[in-house]
């Protein structure tokens, strides 16, 4: 007669999903069809439906913002990927959409532990799963995130396909191991539209935020998959802003006579969006620029740096990024899975780096010397380094010192994370009016600027 250690796996998961679908109709959560998450090395992850039925794949990723969700779906930077939030439960504020980066969600596929479908929050509009199955977006909870993350941090980003229609492990490992990989795949073509991007923020922020400053100054910003918090932000600071598409000629640009221009954040491989990094190239010196995330990595290409390949990225609202300028550590939102190699821009100028000669792999250890670092770029003269990650010594920003341009790798708005790095919005306003000490900020202060506490504006 057979008995449970004879039964396979699979078996024993229908029959204990009887049992607590059973429970669960009687909840909440109600009755929930099962999902499978499988990854390209065959390791799979049994759990619950709690969005749209379907089947998806793309790289497995994780965020560790507490908070955020909704712009985490919805910033196109996660085009591509299936993301794992590992905070354990999720939804608990429902969905408000002005809160929404852009106007639809960018993500394949979304990861938790536990899903909160009666959520608190005077703001929603919607819960969660609502939300997602409006959407189209397959999501699975009941995973045992921990253990997830702890995997792709051990063994590194991979494929992985998530569906609600498949329940065959192995069917799924041989789907996982077919699909494409994010590297040399420019998924920027596929969420750049200018025409659909927001620079002012909805009427709903006016609780948190003041009014913004009037404009003083034009800027186009090239989109490659922009936030709409980050153009709001610009706007916020004096900024009146103009979207194009990321293959925009420099030609066209210039003809807009703006004041700066804009490389903003987007999905994928950078190697791949030749032709923003291109056109920022032509327009390096003859107007100032500002470059986060994918856009600093367009910056530094245009100079003719190499990027890699993170092991698992930087996702969450709490990395620790020192700057060298300051020697203050600021905590910041980060959503990357590449970045540039420091060494590749250049060797170094000894005069201008505390009298050192060669590069270090470990960017920490000019931290410990106290020393923002120069070397000599064959395209655009002097570059120096201005920011550097603590958690694994990798780069955060850059500064040209012979041309009006500047970048840095994290999310300084701060949709969802902490407001330390605001007053970079501030830096590149300065850098326009022609100030060379643009980026010497009192940092603190800035931080708190637009602001709204108890009705009144910080100034």
């Amino acid at each position: 007669m057979p008995t449970w250690a004879d039964t396979p796996p699979w078996k024993m998961v229908w029959s204990l999903s009887e049992i607590s679908q059973s429970l669960r109709a009687a909840t909440s959560k109600g009755r929930q069809d099962q999902a499978l998450l499988v990854l390209e090395d065959g390791t799979a992850f049994w759990g619950w439906s709690c969005g749209a039925p379907g089947e998806v794949s793309g790289e497995v990723c994780f965020n560790t913002s507490l908070v955020g969700y909704l712009e985490v779906l919805t910033d196109p930077s996660y085009a591509g990927q299936i993301i794992c939030m590992t905070y354990p439960q999720i939804g608990n504020y429902g969905v408000s959409e002005d809160d929404a980066q852009r106007s639809c969600i960018h993500a394949r596929g979304l990861i938790v532990r536990d899903m909160c479908t009666t959520p608190s929050s005077w703001r929603s509009d919607l819960s969660l799963p609502a939300f997602l199955k409006r959407e189209g977006v397959v999501c699975i909870e009941g995973v045992d995130t921990r253990a997830l993350v702890r995997h792709i941090r051990e063994h590194g980003a991979m494929t992985g396909v998530l569906s609600t229609t498949d329940l065959d492990a192995a069917s799924l490992a041989r789907k996982a191991a077919e699909a494409p990989a994010l590297v040399g795949e420019n998924l920027v073509k596929g969420v750049s539209d200018a025409a659909s991007t927001r620079s002012e923020a909805p009427a709903s922020h006016a609780f948190a935020q003041a009014a913004p400053k009037p404009f003083a100054k034009r800027v186009v910003a090239y989109d490659c998959g922009a936030k709409d918090a980050i153009l709001e932000n610009l706007t916020r600071a004096g900024c009146q802003v103009m979207s194009v598409d990321w293959d925009t000629p420099a030609d066209e640009v210039l003809a807009l006579h703006p004041d700066g221009v804009f490389l903003s954040n987007g999905p994928g491989d950078p190697d791949a969006v030749t032709a923003t990094f291109q056109e920022a190239q032509r327009l390096v010196g003859k107007v100032p620029l500002f470059g986060i995330c994918l856009g600093h990595q367009m910056l530094g290409l245009a100079a003719g740096a190499q990027t890699e390949k993170l092991k698992y990225g930087h996702r969450g609202g709490n990395h620790p990024v020192q700057n060298l300028l300051t020697g203050r550590v600021e905590i910041t939102s980060q959503n990357h899975g590449f970045g540039l190699l420091f060494k590749s821009l250049g060797p170094l100028i000894p005069e201008e780096s505390g009298g050192f000669e060669e590069h270090v792999e470990d960017l920490r250890t000019w931290a410990a010397r106290g020393v923002a670092p120069v070397v000599r770029n064959d395209r655009f003269g002097r570059i120096r380094l201005t920011h550097v990650n603590l958690n694994d010594g990798t780069l955060e920003g850059i500064q040209c010192l012979d041309v009006p341009a500047f970048s840095v790798q994290y999310h300084p708005e701060a949709s969802p994370g902490p407001t330390d790095a605001h007053y970079l919005f501030t830096a590149f306003m300065r850098l326009m009016e022609g100030d060379a000490d643009y980026l010497d900020i009192d940092i603190a202060r800035d931080r708190l600027a637009g602001w709204r506490f108890g009705g009144e504006a910080r100034a």
